[in-house]
């Protein structure tokens, strides 16, 4: 209303953890442009599978885990879904979201034009986007009155939700939709845009997250020391992350006045490959 606008800027540790280990790796002649890795690394979805989740972004609390056990993500989709419904409200769905993906529940579309905008998510309504979708494609709205609705629903303002049902339904006659379908369609909106996701925004936290997991999939000694070096204050992580490190094979050097540094470092064998993580004397 005074004409100003408020922008969120995020610090995040990650970004850190994520460039402190391609610089490692970088020490180890691997050069690593992580934006551009493949989304369709086998190690990586075996990793998240497995819930073995420790030190990757978004995805380290217990019932994430279990959820990501569960639904056995294999592709890049199915962690942007999870961030969105891995909060209170949309969780309800993540059980019919399971039994869709792996086949256990059959489901169908009110109308053909659904199909197109739900698909990726097993028709389960999970981002704001597909709300605009769906009235852009069978109400016939402009993106900008979609969005409008989508503002609506989140505020539950109910005067104005009655007046976007009625061009809703109207809007959906017009395109040759069942007027009983389209009410039915709308009250389904309704229900679930209060708990509607922002897509573009869990697309970058899932992107953060696979960052994360393909690292620690792929270099979990580099991985881990970043980790380690960035909570070098925390002695509850510090030690989480030693039991971490020694439980997938590797050792933790003890503190060395003639092999420390400062920091952790990464120590390798004659032929560089890593063996483990000396303790950083800070």
């Amino acid at each position: 209303k005074t004409g100003l606008i408020k922008f969120d800027f995020l610090g995040l540790k990650t970004l850190t953890v994520i460039n402190e280990t391609c610089k490692y790796l970088k020490l180890r002649s691997i050069k690593i442009n992580i934006d551009s890795i493949s989304l369709n690394d086998k190690a990586t979805f075996d990793l998240l599978k497995s819930g073995l989740t420790t030190g990757i972004f978004q995805l380290e609390g217990q019932g994430m885990r279990e959820t990501l056990i569960k639904v056995k993500p294999d592709r890049f989709e199915d962690l942007i879904a999870i961030v969105s419904l891995y909060r209170p409200g949309p969780m309800d769905n993540i059980p019919t979201y399971i039994n869709r993906k792996q086949n256990n529940e059959a489901f169908s579309y009110a109308h053909s034009d659904l199909e197109n905008i739900l698909d990726e998510t097993y028709g389960i309504m999970v981002y704001q986007e597909q709300v605009m979708l769906i009235a852009q494609k069978l109400a016939g709205f402009s993106l900008a009155k979609a969005d409008l609705l989508r503002r609506a629903m989140g505020k539950k303002i109910k005067s104005e939700m009655k007046a976007q049902k009625i061009n809703f339904v109207e809007g959906c006659v017009k395109n040759k939709v069942d007027k009983v379908k389209a009410s039915e369609l709308f009250d389904e909106i309704e229900k679930f845009a209060g708990y509607g996701f922002n897509k573009s925004h869990a697309a970058a936290y899932a992107m953060i997250a696979y960052q994360t997991a393909f690292l620690k999939a792929n270099y979990p000694v580099e991985f881990f020391c970043a980790l380690m070096n960035c909570d070098i204050g925390n002695v509850d992580k510090l030690s989480l992350y030693c039991h971490e490190v020694k439980k997938i094979g590797f050792k933790i050097f003890s503190p060395d006045i003639n092999e420390s540094d400062v920091n952790f470092k990464v120590v390798y064998d004659n032929m560089k490959l890593p063996i483990g993580i000396n303790f950083g004397l800070s």
